[in-house]
């Protein structure tokens, strides 16, 4: 039996902004910190809208420079669906490049490795698909914002 190979659809675009760092400190696991979302925008075909001033990246970076992503935050679409963002992942790479995007540089996304697999939610039949969906990000971290291309997985 041959399975079929997956294929990644482009979905959207999410520009999202962010406030200043809320440190925690060591945690159980590695050191704890929350990103608040403050808001952004939703670029695409099949998405496009906000990204609303509600919700967090609750980052644990451990010893070895991993970051652990897990953000909930939420999107209100051009036609005014609200749609929940579930959104975990890692960021990772040489210590001079995790280094100069901690310092808020511009840093070439290919020099590091920053993915995604995401959840989306609505109750808005006009969106109902994303609720049988599954997507993967790429994304780069900005000084103050983070960049993620969303991609349906077909």
């Amino acid at each position: 039996m041959n399975l079929p190979r997956p294929k990644l659809n482009f979905a959207c675009q999410l520009q999202v902004a962010l406030d200043p760092i809320r440190e925690m400190g060591n945690g159980r696991a590695g050191h704890r910190r929350i990103i608040p979302i403050i808001g952004g925008t939703v670029t695409g075909e099949r998405l496009s809208g906000r990204l609303l001033n509600v919700g967090a990246d609750w980052q644990t970076i451990f010893d070895t420079g991993l970051a652990e992503l897990d953000t909930r935050y939420a999107m209100e679409t051009h036609d005014g669906a609200t749609i929940e963002i579930i959104n975990y992942g890692y960021r990772h790479g040489p210590k001079d490049v995790l280094d100069a995007v901690a310092r808020g540089e511009t840093v070439d996304p290919s020099a590091y490795y920053m993915r995604t697999h995401a959840r989306l939610e609505t109750g808005d039949a006009r969106y109902d698909w994303v609720n049988r969906t599954l997507f993967v990000g790429v994304g780069a971290r900005q000084k103050q914002s983070v960049l993620v291309d969303l991609y349906a997985l077909e």
